[in-house]
Formats: C-alpha cells, structure tokens, sequence
C-alpha cells in the first residue's frame, strides 16, 4: 500500500516545540521507525506551513496514493478550505493530531477536517501516525 504523510503547520518544529504537549522527539526521527515498522507499505511524507501547498498536495495525492494520514495542525479549527478538498478528492484520509484536541482550549475542541475524515485519531502522541496507518491498510 502507498500511504502518504501530511503533516501541517508548525509540525515541521516537533522535537523542539512545547515537548510537554507534543514530546521531544522530530517528526524526521519518528518517520524512519515509521517505515521500518511498515516496510510491506510505501510512506511519503510532506510537510508544509501554508494551506494551499496542503491543498495542493492533497489533490495531487489522489490516485496517486491508496491514503493519506494528515495532520492539519492548527488548520484543522479553521479551514474549510481543507476540509473541502478531502470531500473532493477520491482516496481515504485519516486525520491525526498528536495531543487530545477535546481537551486543550475551546477553539481547538473542533475539527472542520475530521469531519471530512474516515477517521481521526487524537492523543495518543507520535502513535498516532501508526494507528492511522494500520487503519489505513485493513481497509
């Protein structure tokens, strides 16, 4: 299976950004462990800080990958835009977020792209990716 990663803005500073909430350890580190753990699926990975280099990545990825993990960041509460292309384009996409965004601040309690999504996982850290994943290559 060919999986493609998207992880969206501020995503590339894991390992240095507020370690409390989204550990110590770089999203380049954890994806080496990621495609030793899935060597039987193809993983890509993009990352970018700005919507439309998302979008763009989004529509470019359908029929080219059997699903996309995606973490939105911050454009999850906010971007309808985003959420629309997952609606628009054809392949499965899991949304992801690292820490438990029903438990942080008000205005990050609400996922515009989960909706669109065929599932969400939240908080349980990097771990997440690999759920998302798995849930991905039983389907």
């Amino acid at each position: 299976m060919k999986i493609l990663i998207i992880n969206g803005p501020n995503l590339n500073l894991l390992g240095k950004r507020e370690p409390e909430i989204y550990g110590s350890i770089s999203f380049e580190t954890y994806l080496t462990q990621l495609k030793e753990r899935f060597a039987n699926h193809e993983l890509d990975y993009f990352q970018s800080n700005h919507e439309g280099c998302l979008i763009d990545k989004l529509q470019e990825a359908d029929g080219n990958y059997d699903g996309v993990v995606l973490n939105p960041g911050g454009y999850a509460h906010t971007s309808i835009a985003l959420a629309d292309c997952i609606r628009a384009i054809a392949i499965p996409v899991v949304e992801v977020h690292i820490s438990d965004i029903g438990k942080r601040e008000p205005y990050r309690q609400h996922s515009y792209t989960a909706e669109a999504c065929v599932m969400s996982f939240m908080g349980l850290g990097l771990e997440g990716y690999a759920k998302a994943i798995k849930f991905l290559a039983e389907q």
